[in-house]
C-alpha cells in the first residue's frame, strides 16, 4: 500500500530578504552567448531597427517588451528543443539560468506566450530579415560567410491543421460529407463510420487534390507527404545557403504545393545575392552567388536559362536527360542544356553536390528536428517564415559560437564540460611519458661525456 498525501493547506504570506533569494545568473554556455552578442553589438543594432515598431514612451500605456529578450527567447526555443512559443515562455520562466540570460529577476515575470505572439505580429518581415543580416555580417566579418558558393534546397513541415476540415473549393462541402454521400449512394450506412473508411480507402478514382479541396482554417497548408511519408497538410521551408560554411542566407516557407523549379527560382536566388550584397557593400555583387548547387527537383530549362543569363554557374542535374530531345529547343536552351550537364559531371560540381548534401541537410536536421520545428503552431506563410527566420538566425548564431568557443548548443556544452577530465588526464599522461623520455636521452648523454659522473649514475638509474 502506499501513503496517501493530503492536500496541504495554502501557505500563508512569508517574508524573504532579498539578499537571501538565489541569484539568476546564467550558466556557462548561456553566459558565453550573451558575450558574444554584445560583442558584435547585437542589442544596439535590434534596438535601432525595431524602434519605429514601438511609440513614444512619453506617450504613456505600459511600456513594450524588448524585442532582444523576444529573440533570446526563441533562440532558447531552437537550443532546447521547444516546439511552441507556450513551451519557450514556460522554460523561460522555470529556469534560473535562462532568467539571467534574458536578464530578468527571480522576482520579475518573464513574458508569457500572448506577449511572444503580439511581438511577432509587431515586428515585420523586413525588420527581422534585417536583425538576420546583423548575424551574417558577424559571419562575415569572422570568414564565416563568403557567399560564392550557394546551395538550396527544401523540406517539409507538418502544418498545424488537419485533413478532417477539408472542404471543397466549390461547394463548400466537407470531405467526410462528401464521401458519406456517396458511400450512401453505394448501398452503404453512412452512420457506420468504420465501414465509410473502408469504402473511402478501397473506392475507385479516390484522390484528394488541392484544386478541389482546402483548409478553410489555414489556406496555405496543402495536402502532401510529411517527411516520414504519411499523407497531411504541409508547408515547404526553403534555405539557401553558403556551402563553405552551412550559414544560411535565405529562409522562406512556401505553400504546401509550391514547386521547388517554378517561375521565381531566378528571384529567389537573386534576392539572397541582394542580402549578401548588403551584408558585405565593399565586395562587388558579382562575386556572390557565382554557383548555385541544387537537386534535380530545381531542374527547369526556363529558370537554368535564365541563372545561366545572370552568371551563376548552375549544379542541378536534369532528371530528363536522357529523354529530352535537343532538337526541339532553341538554341538558347541547348547552350544552357549544355553548361549544366558539363557543370554536373565535374570534379568541381560533384565536390558541390557533396557540399550541398552536408550544409543544407544539416541546417534542415538542426532548425527543424532539434530545433523544434517540424511540426508548425502557427499559420501562414508571413507567420511561419517570420517563425523559421527566427530559428535561422539562432542557426547562424550556433555557428558562430561554436567557431568562437568551439560549442554551439548547451548539450556540445555540457558534453565538453565531461569530456574535459579526461583530456586533463590524458594530457598529464603524456607530459610524464615525454619528461621520462627526455630524462632518458639526458641521461644517455651525460654517460657518455662523464661516465664516472655521480648525477649521470642517477638519472640513468631513474
Amino acid at each position: 500500500m502506499f501513503e496517501r498525501r493530503e492536500r496541504s493547506e495554502e501557505q500563508a504570506e512569508l517574508w524573504v530578504i532579498a539578499g537571501e533569494l538565489p541569484a539568476a545568473t546564467p550558466d556557462t554556455f548561456y553566459r558565453r552567448v550573451n558575450a558574444t552578442l554584445e560583442k558584435i553589438g547585437f542589442a544596439q543594432e535590434v534596438w535601432a531597427i525595431c524602434e519605429p515598431a514601438y511609440a513614444d514612451a512619453s506617450w504613456g500605456g505600459r511600456p513594450g517588451i524588448d524585442p532582444v529578450v523576444y529573440l533570446k527567447m526563441l533562440t532558447v526555443g531552437f537550443f532546447e528543443d521547444l516546439p511552441s512559443e507556450r513551451a519557450i515562455a514556460s522554460r523561460c520562466a522555470d529556469s534560473l539560468s535562462i532568467r539571467g540570460y534574458l536578464g530578468y529577476s527571480l522576482t520579475e515575470q518573464t513574458p508569457d506566450h500572448s506577449s511572444l505572439s503580439v511581438i511577432r505580429q509587431r515586428l515585420t518581415l523586413d525588420q527581422l530579415e534585417a536583425i538576420h543580416r546583423v548575424l551574417l555580417r558577424a559571419l562575415r566579418e569572422h570568414g564565416l560567410l563568403r557567399g560564392r558558393r550557394l546551395g538550396i534546397d527544401s523540406s517539409v513541415i507538418e502544418a498545424n491543421a488537419s485533413l478532417r476540415a477539408l472542404e471543397d473549393r466549390n461547394t463548400e462541402e466537407s470531405y467526410w460529407d462528401y464521401v458519406k454521400r456517396l458511400a450512401a449512394e453505394a448501398g452503404i450506412d453512412p452512420a457506420d463510420m468504420k465501414a465509410v473508411r473502408r469504402f473511402d480507402r478501397q473506392r475507385e478514382g479516390r484522390k484528394t487534390s488541392n484544386q478541389q479541396w482546402q483548409n478553410p482554417h489555414d489556406p496555405g497548408a496543402k495536402v502532401g507527404r510529411t517527411k516520414d511519408g504519411a499523407c497531411d497538410m504541409i508547408y515547404k521551408p526553403e534555405h539557401i545557403s553558403d556551402l563553405e560554411s552551412g550559414a544560411i542566407v535565405s529562409a522562406v516557407v512556401r505553400s504546401g504545393d509550391a514547386a521547388d523549379n517554378d517561375d521565381s527560382l531566378c528571384e529567389r536566388v537573386m534576392a539572397a545575392v541582394g542580402t549578401l550584397s548588403e551584408v558585405a557593400p565593399e565586395t562587388p555583387i558579382e562575386s556572390f552567388g557565382s554557383e548555385l548547387c541544387g537537386d534535380e527537383g530545381y531542374f527547369a530549362i526556363e529558370s537554368i536559362a535564365q541563372l545561366q543569363a545572370c552568371g551563376v554557374r548552375t549544379v542541378i542535374a536534369d532528371p530528363q536527360a536522357r529523354r529530352r530531345s535537343a532538337s526541339r529547343a532553341s538554341e538558347e536552351h541547348r547552350s544552357a542544356l549544355r553548361r549544366a550537364s558539363r557543370a554536373v559531371r565535374s570534379p568541381s560540381g560533384k565536390a558541390l553536390l557533396r557540399l550541398r548534401g552536408e550544409h543544407l541537410e544539416r541546417g534542415f536536421c538542426h532548425l527543424l528536428d532539434h530545433g523544434g520545428q517540424r511540426v508548425a503552431t502557427l499559420r501562414g506563410c508571413e507567420k511561419l517564415t517570420k517563425r523559421h527566420l527566427c530559428g535561422a538566425m539562432s542557426y547562424n548564431l550556433s555557428l558562430l559560437l561554436r567557431h568562437l568557443i568551439g560549442v554551439g548548443t548547451p548539450k556540445q556544452a555540457l558534453a565538453a564540460a565531461r569530456k574535459a577530465p579526461r583530456l586533463v588526464m590524458a594530457w598529464l599522461r603524456e607530459a610524464l611519458s615525454t619528461l621520462a623520455r627526455v630524462s632518458h636521452c639526458l641521461a644517455r648523454v651525460l654517460n657518455q661525456r662523464f661516465p664516472n659522473s655521480l648525477s649521470s649514475t642517477r638519472l640513468a638509474a631513474k
